[in-house]
């Protein structure tokens, strides 16, 4: 298909074979629909509302059509409204308990995330970079960055209130289920869109954060060092997941509603709590008051945006330059030959890292398993021709010296190549400048130091980052290339150092400057400063592994015996429903107690119906 189209013309008109057959097939199929017999249903007798019975006007009433009842469509619907009705979906009341700020959170970070979107999409308008060097797009940056640190704060705090309230009980483990994993989908979110940025931080996240991916053998198909895969993820694919995760999450909320009470004191013996169980799981038939559902969510949205606004139009947002190899050749040019110099001796970080760039063995990680090895070599990068001998092979199209200088390394032997590159490479520790100029002491290094020195002066022109880039087609966006070649050098951590960012500081949850990080990641990077683990040489793949392991009993809260009891051992939720536990003292103040007897609401404890 992708041969040359073959053309036809007619006066003024030119059209493709191509467009002339898919026309053709558009005719056919609409004569199709003219033509062909549709087919004959059961036919019923009740009208739609209003008496005309057309498609438009209303359908059958399933309540009065036994067949209609059947259908799918009348199927989902009668469900829908059995476990929706529209008073459990947008209620005017809600239980007398529900008396705590704890509950604001919920709609508080609905808000939040409502706000994220819109400042995203108004980010979006301008497209992945113009909030670098455009003061509004920097604006539309900050209110960005700050919409998205309130959603995570108060959703933090809203999962801290609902396991303090064990709202697991009365059979919504799976609304306890779609929070946590909401949670965990937002960490990821919020991770690709750090990653995203192309500034300093997200260099300095996506090369630390690449060892645990890598050691999952997933490298090479979510790799953090691409930049446009990453943005990708954070405005198409994990903002589906997300919204899908939240709208089951509310909806779940409204069909099972909140968690009664716990009771202040236990209840003594298995009869007892069992019936109390009951009674959590049934409908509230205790006392309510008024509760405006739409002027929550306004007054929620209206709170988050002056604080979104103001922190953004006074704290503004952190973007610290990108680090590129040019940069790095003008202010440490020491550190770059000697980095370039380890890439064409083959001892670098990248040169002997292993899958999946190559068939080394210093980064592979293994408990049991190892997933890097299994995976295999799928980015394939030989260090010395990726990062010196290829860019160097383009410049010498217009330099004989340098040409002649390649031409007799790549014409050594593959021994002679390394001893010329471990000579200059400890000669290297010793070299001078004068006006710029590398002057390393003599050694057997060959034409090492001829290629040595182009190669800087390659950086220092810009012109080594663009063929880095060059390397890969269309558009651009995967520095995994230039990313690994400042990653062997010491300018890079150095620099990561001084700003607070390495791993000795738990550097993945600080920014730049005096921001605000990422401390929702802090359970992974915990396991980075337990003793033994930290000097693990698999230790990005304990701390996925350990991650995994407490979020899966996160979810698994509910059904665990003894961890679903903490609430009650440490029973902060008196502290959220003591307003009721005063009203209600001398009572059975969950109201579950009488629910569960039968015995009818009449005979329930009331409230005047107000807020």
């Amino acid at each position: 298909m992708n041969s040359p189209g073959t053309y036809l013309h007619w006066s003024i008109f030119q059209v493709s074979v191509a467009n002339l057959a898919l026309i053709g097939v558009m005719v056919v199929i609409f004569g199709a629909a003219l033509l062909v017999r549709f087919p004959s249903g059961r036919h019923s007798e009740t009208m739609a509302p209003g008496g005309h019975g057309e498609a438009g006007e209303g359908a059958p009433s399933s309540d009065a059509d036994p067949e209609a009842a059947k259908m799918w469509t009348a199927r989902v619907r009668n469900l829908g409204l059995k476990l929706l009705p529209p008073g459990k979906l947008l209620p005017d009341s809600q239980p007398a308990y529900v008396a705590s700020w704890i509950y604001v959170f919920g709609v508080a970070t609905l808000a939040a995330l409502t706000m994220a979107i819109l400042s995203g999409a108004a980010l979006a308008l301008g497209g992945p970079d113009w909030w670098h060097y455009n003061p509004v797009g920097h604006f539309f940056n900050s209110t960005h960055l700050w919409s998205v640190e309130l959603f995570m704060a108060f959703m933090v705090i809203h999962l801290w209130g609902k396991f303090w309230m064990a709202a697991w009980r009365g059979k919504r483990a799976l609304t306890w289920i779609t929070g946590v994993v909401a949670f965990g989908a937002s960490v990821v979110e919020c991770f690709t869109g750090y990653l995203s940025q192309q500034n300093f931080d997200s260099q300095w996240i996506s090369t630390n954060g690449k060892d645990a991916i890598n050691s999952l053998g997933l490298g090479a198909f979510f790799n953090l060092m691409n930049f446009g895969q990453m943005l990708m993820w954070h405005i198409v694919l994990l903002p589906v997941l997300l919204l899908a995760l939240v709208g089951a999450h509310i909806l779940l909320v409204r069909v099972r509603g909140v968690s009664h009470p716990l009771p202040e004191h236990r209840p003594a013996g298995r009869a007892a709590r069992r019936q109390a169980a009951i009674g959590d799981a049934q409908d509230w038939k205790g006392p309510v008051r008024r509760y405006d559902i739409l002027k929550e969510a306004t007054i929620a949205g209206t709170v988050v945006l002056l604080l979104v606004l103001l922190l953004s139009g006074i704290l503004s947002s952190p973007d610290e330059p990108p680090v590129t190899v040019q940069s790095w050749a003008k202010v440490a040019p020491a550190d770059f030959l000697g980095t370039a110099a380890s890439e064409l001796a083959g001892t670098s970080e990248t040169a002997t890292y292993g899958p999946p760039y190559n068939h080394g063995s210093r980064h592979v990680q293994r408990l049991g398993i190892s997933w890097q090895l299994l995976a295999g070599v799928r980015t394939p990068i030989d260090a010395a021709k990726t990062f010196v001998l290829s860019p160097l092979g383009i410049d010498a199209r217009d330099d004989p010296r340098l040409r002649a200088a390649l031409d007799s390394y790549e014409a050594a032997p593959p021994a002679r190549q390394k001893a010329w590159a471990g000579a200059y490479l400890k000669a290297e520790k010793k070299v001078t400048f004068s006006s710029g100029v590398p002057r390393v002491p003599a050694a057997a290094d060959g034409p090492v130091p001829s290629l040595m020195r182009a190669e800087l002066s390659m950086a220092r022109s810009g012109a080594l980052d663009a063929d880095l880039l060059a390397q890969q087609p269309f558009y651009g966006t995967n520095y995994t290339k230039p990313l690994l070649f400042l990653e062997d050098g010491n300018y890079f951590s150095n620099l990561a150092k001084s700003q607070h960012l390495t791993g000795d500081q738990w550097g993945v949850m600080n920014e730049t400057g005096s921001y605000p990080g990422q401390p929702w990641l802090w359970l992974y990077t915990l396991w980075y400063e337990v003793p033994g683990f930290s000097s693990s040489p698999n230790v990005d793949m304990i701390a996925v592994y350990m991650t995994g392991l407490a979020t899966l009993l996160l979810l698994a809260v509910p059904f665990i015996p003894g961890l679903r009891d903490v609430p009650r051992v440490v029973p902060l939720h008196r502290l959220v429903w003591r307003s009721w536990y005063k009203s209600r003292r001398g009572e059975d103040c969950t109201g579950a107690g009488q629910a569960a007897r039968g015995e009818p609401a009449s005979k329930l404890p009331t409230t005047p119906q107000s807020r």
